[in-house]
Order: C-alpha cells, then structure tokens, then sequence
C-alpha cells in the first residue's frame, strides 16, 4: 500500500504555533530555518548465489536552527511534536545571545521541478527485485568461465522535506534515489581480480531493472575485471597522464571542488583562498558546479535551506570566479548564497557542498590527446582518494589505467596512484578533449561527518607532471 505523501503540518504540527516557535527560536538572529524530513530506503544485495542483505529503514524529524554571525545553534528530534519543538527552541537561541541580528533575505520561490516525486520503492514488488539480482548474478556467471564470483545490489529511496522559514514561507520537496552495482570476480591461474560498474540517480528503478541495462551492466564489470586480470605492477615516477572523460571527474571533485566551497575560503583554510579573480588554472579550463540537472544524482531542486539549486560557474577560462555557498558563509562574505546549502539528514546541520561538478569540453580530439602521450598513463576509472584542503595535495587510486609509451596504449597497470596538487594540476592542463561526459550516477561525498550524494564529469584531459605510485622495478 502507498504510504501517504509527507506533511507534517497536518499530522503532527500546527503550522501556525510551529512558525511562532520558530520565530522565537530566531528572534535577534540573521537567520534560521525549521527543516522537517521523512525518509524511506531499501537496500537488497545479492552474493554468491543468495540473498546476502535486505533492508528497509524508515527515519523522520526535525531540525531547527538560529544562526547569529558565524555561530549556528542547532536542535534536532526524531518526535515531531510541539513538546519537542518547545525543546528545540531553547537550545537553538543560545546562539542568538543577545540578539541584534537582522534577518536575511528568505529564498527566492521556483516552480522548477528536476525529478519525480514517486517512491522508487513500489516501483517493482520485492520478489521481482529478487528475481533480478537472481537473474543479473546467473548472466553475469555464464558470461567467462573465469568468474569464480557476483554480488549484484540494489538500492531505492525517497527523501520528502518542508523547509519553514521565519517569514512564514514552506518550502517542500521530495526527493528519490535509485542504484544498481554489479561486481565482479575472476581467477586464472591462481590469480584473482576484480571489476565493478554500477549507476542510477533520481530516477525510478524501471530503467535500471530492465535487462537491457544491467546485461550492459554486468558486462563492463566483467570487461574491466578481465582488464585487470592482464594488469602488470604499475611504473613509478613523475609522469604525464592522460585522464579519461566521466568518473576520473572524482580527481576534479576531491582535489579541487572542496577548496572552492565557501566555508573553507572564508576560514583561509582553502589553497584557493584570497585568489577570486586571479588565475588558477590553464587556459581553456571552466569548472562549474550544477544541481539543476534533471534526474542527476547531485540534483536538488532546492537545497536543505530552501534556496533554488544553480549552474555555478567557479572557474571560467583558467579564473577564479566563484565559490559554492550556503546562506550564512554567503552573508559573512558579502556574497549572494548558490544553493549549495546541504546537509545529510534532520540530525545534521547545513553547509556548503557540491551538487554535479564537472569541467567543459574542449576542442581536442580524446584519441590525438593520448596520442600525445610520450610515457605515461592513461587512467580511465578510479577508486577512492583523499585530499588536504589547506594545500590541495590529493592521492588517488586508479581501478583502470593503461602505459602509454610513444603515443601507443599499452598494457593495462595495477596499484596505480596519482598524486599531486589541484593548484598545480589545474594549470598542468596541456590538453582538453571535447567528450565532456557525466559519471554514471555512483558519487557520495563526505565532508564534516556528513554523507550526500553527488556527480562528477570532465573531457578527456592531457595533465602533466604528476606523480605516479607504482610497484613496477
């Protein structure tokens, strides 16, 4: 049975006495806001020929928070009720202290609706997810006889918020999620590798459960499984590398996307910081981060301040000029917010972080730039990675990745990692290729303690002198 949409003003709240609490709470403060949230996720993993985990969590409740400078107080509830709202209040207007503050400006209203609002849950019975994992683990099997092992999963949710601001203004929005992952082992000759391909985004769950789709699926997780099969030890040393269009975005995202978001910058905690409108990149180079994708998995429609999502530019041609704002770092610099105001459930305060970040094309031919290649790498799928904000510096693993010597693609490479600095990176661009492409809707970024999901994309890019760890003699 369909459960009834999320509203909790006609349920649990009054909505009249909730404002008044709310006002309250935000009395003398510059801003603030009531975010109420229902959640809804299923989660079915099928491994070595069985059900391995079927879960399905249900979550509700309510933040309210005050914000006065740079000091936010912030409350949050698993009860929706008056009594815990009552609760709420007090511990957020400490931050408030004495007062003075002047509200801001609310949020600006959107009829702009970038994803369906239907649970992707019911979008198929449970057996019939079943069934498919059955199906996708026996494809997958009879594909090579190498595959010794399949775990297939699926996830759907469906996030539905309301967002109170002290001017009396609701803002809703609801919001799904859906994911199919193949992974794939294979061994030959007592050697054992892996291949894993998956995707989705706020979308229903048909597209994914067709056959179509996870045979095409499956399939690339077997290819990129059979490729690291005939890995050799990855060389060492400084090197050019060519990056592959799509997931190598990952790079983009971790090594210079957090550095361009607002909080970093206006703590002087960010390499980027104190460079708006300088060079910071090569020529050629744009970057922009944009929520307003339909159906992307770093979409929103509005941000979990209430504030309409945007297409940032935040480099443009090699020039910083912009950053990813909430509304309280916006006000403290001056600046209007960007709707990058996010946080991961009721239980965790906002800030800024990206939605979709990806750069433009170029006008290179992806072939010709790795022909370029004299003696290097060429990555095309990456694992996990990590970077410093304060310099930039970032390690990243690479899942597939190829030698390239005298512009000729060589054999396949394992225990690749790139390491380097998105300041200097940015402006070793030699080459931008004009197959711009989105990843395929795999992102979740952390940041703070907290987890949202996001994309990436980019061009084939040509990057010199990065360092390459490798086990190769």
């Amino acid at each position: 049975m369909t459960e009834a949409p999320f509203r909790p003003f006609d349920t649990a709240l009054d909505q009249e006495a909730a404002l008044a609490h709310l006002r309250d709470a935000t009395a003398g403060a510059d801003d603030g806001e009531l975010f109420l949230e229902r959640s809804r996720s299923e989660t079915i993993s099928f491994d070595d020929g069985r059900v391995k985990t079927a879960s399905y969590d249900a979550s509700e409740g309510f933040g309210l928070r005050a914000v006065r400078g740079e000091t936010a107080g912030y409350a949050h509830s698993s009860e929706i009720s008056e009594a815990a709202l009552k609760r709420a209040v007090e511990t957020a207007k400490l931050a408030v202290g004495d007062g003075g503050g002047t509200l801001a400006q609310a949020p600006q209203a959107t009829n702009v609706k970038l994803y369906g609002d239907r649970n992707p849950i019911d979008d198929a019975a449970f057996p019939v997810k079943i069934d498919t994992l059955r199906e996708i683990d026996a494809f997958a099997r009879g594909l090579d006889s190498r595959v010794v092992q399949v775990t297939a999963s699926m996830a759907a949710s469906i996030q539905e918020v309301e967002i109170l601001r002290p001017e009396g203004i609701l803002v809703r929005d609801v919001r799904p999620m859906t994911h199919l992952n193949v992974s794939v082992i294979v061994e030959e000759n007592g050697r054992r590798e892996s291949g894993s391909m998956g995707g989705g985004g706020r979308i229903g769950l048909d597209g994914l459960i067709d056959r179509s789709h996870w045979e095409a699926t499956a399939k690339e997780a077997l290819r990129i499984a059979l490729v690291n099969l005939e890995a050799v030890p990855a060389p060492a040393g400084v090197m050019d590398v060519a990056l592959g269009a799509g997931w190598p975005g990952v790079l983009l995202h971790e090594a210079v996307g957090h550095g361009l978001e607002g909080d970093f910058n206006r703590k002087k905690t960010s390499a980027f910081a104190g460079l708006m409108g300088q060079p910071v990149a090569a020529k050629g180079v744009t970057v922009l981060d944009d929520g307003t994708i339909p159906d992307r998995r770093g979409s929103i429609t509005v941000d979990d301040e209430g504030t309409p999502s945007g297409k940032n530019v935040l480099i443009e041609d090699g020039i910083l000029v912009g950053y990813m704002q909430d509304r309280q770092n916006a006000r403290l610099m001056g600046v209007r917010p960007t709707g990058n105001g996010r946080r991961q459930s009721y239980a965790h305060i906002p800030m800024p972080r990206m939605t979709n970040t990806y750069m433009l094309s170029g006008d290179a031919d992806p072939g010709e730039i790795v022909a370029e290649l004299k003696d290097g790498i060429y990555a095309v799928g990456f694992g996990g990675g990590q970077v410093d904000i304060t310099n930039g510096k970032f390690v990243f693993s690479c899942t597939e990745a190829y030698r390239v010597q005298n512009g000729k693609v060589g054999a396949p490479v394992k225990g690749a990692t790139l390491i380097g600095d998105g300041p200097t990176a940015l402006r070793q661009i030699r080459a931008i290729g004009n197959d711009m492409a989105l990843d395929p809707g795999i992102g979740n970024c952390g940041k703070g303690g907290q987890r949202v999901p996001v994309g990436v994309g980019q061009p084939t890019l040509l990057m010199g002198g990065l360092t390459v760890g490798g086990s190769a003699a």
